[in-house]
């Protein structure tokens, strides 16, 4: 499922994720940490890989457009579960 939102709501939900919750999300998907990264605007594609995230600059960090939401998903979960807005 794609999935449209600005660059910098995608960091601030970066951003709120406790400390550790990248590594957590790589191993639930069997991912690479930098791949998690990657997705939520990271650039390591040397240990990382790229994962469907497509910039278009504008107000707000501009507008990216995610090929799947999996990522993302668990992210918003792991805020939902600590009752940390997102």
């Amino acid at each position: 499922m794609e999935k449209v939102i600005t660059f910098n709501e995608l960091r601030r939900i970066k951003d709120s994720l406790p400390h550790g919750s990248v590594q957590k999300i790589a191993e639930e998907l069997n991912l690479e940490e930098d791949t998690v990264r990657n997705y939520f605007g990271g650039a390591d594609y040397v240990h990382g890989k790229s994962v469907g995230f497509h910039a278009e600059q504008g107000p707000d960090g501009g507008v990216i457009t995610l090929d799947d939401i999996t990522i993302l998903e668990k992210a918003k979960k792991i805020l939902s579960d600590l009752n940390i807005a997102h």
